[in-house]
């Protein structure tokens, strides 16, 4: 009985790319972001007149939050953020289609499980620097090793948002 050799994992359509990888990308995509904050900081602080950095500190987070969900939700349904072109990520959902807007806009909120949590543990002690990187850069690691937990290797954020990272390399959308 010779039956037909199953695909190598790396070549299945649905698998995410390396943990390494993704993380590359992830540590890149903060780079870029610093670019994209600090603009839109600069812009709010004019807009406001702000001349304290602590003035306007919650609508200053609220217009943060509201500017890289515009980012991440415009890109996303694209496809991919100009770190993910870089290493050749791709988003999808479950089905292997393009986000739609209201996807891309649940994933974004769905991938600040990697910074809340260990914020609001955090929120009520007085840590010094070093431990709130420590608690911070733990959930980090903590949140990505589940990843292999997963049946194709997938974020638990991508997972409750109904999306997937694909290898664009491999990675050919179906077509209906």
């Amino acid at each position: 009985m010779n039956s037909p050799l199953p695909k190598p994992p790396s070549t299945h359509p649905y698998l995410a790319p390396p943990l390494p990888r993704r993380m590359a990308c992830w540590f890149y995509e903060g780079m870029l972001l610093f670019g994209v904050v600090f603009i839109a900081d600069y812009l709010f602080s004019a807009l406001t007149q702000t001349r304290h950095a602590l003035d306007n500190r919650w609508g200053q987070q609220a217009f943060l939050f509201l500017i890289l969900g515009i980012y991440f939700t415009w890109f996303w349904s694209k496809g991919q953020t100009l770190a993910m072109k870089t290493w050749h990520i791709r988003v999808v959902d479950r089905q292997g289609q393009p986000l739609t807007q209201l996807r891309a806009l649940a994933r974004y909120v769905c991938t600040w499980l990697w910074f809340l949590p260990p914020l609001a543990a955090i929120a009520p002690f007085a840590l010094s620097g070093p431990e709130i990187v420590g608690v911070v850069v733990g959930w980090i690691w903590l949140w990505a090793v589940l990843a292999r937990f997963h049946p194709q290797g997938q974020f638990m954020h991508d997972a409750l948002a109904g999306t997937r990272l694909v290898d664009a390399r491999t990675f050919h959308p179906k077509t209906s």
